[in-house]
């Protein structure tokens, strides 16, 4: 029974590896975007939270049209 419990407990590490890998891999710009912005944000004065929230905002729209555009011809 202890064996069964460990080699779930190792397989559920070994998939949660796997897809942190994934993630890692699959960045499409939004970090880079993300940065810029927030970095362009803050230097004309606004806070913390308002820039985080306009950036994802804005970078998450940005990715979204770039993908749309790669299927519409």
């Amino acid at each position: 029974m202890a064996k069964k419990i460990v080699s779930v407990f190792l397989m559920f590490i070994m998939v949660m590896a796997a897809l942190q890998i994934q993630q890692a891999v699959a960045d499409d710009g939004y970090k880079s975007c993300f940065e810029k912005c927030s970095e362009e944000c803050q230097s004309e004065g606004n806070g913390g939270t308002f820039c985080e929230m306009k950036c994802d905002t804005d970078c998450v729209q940005k990715i979204a049209a770039d993908k749309l555009k790669a299927f519409v011809p």
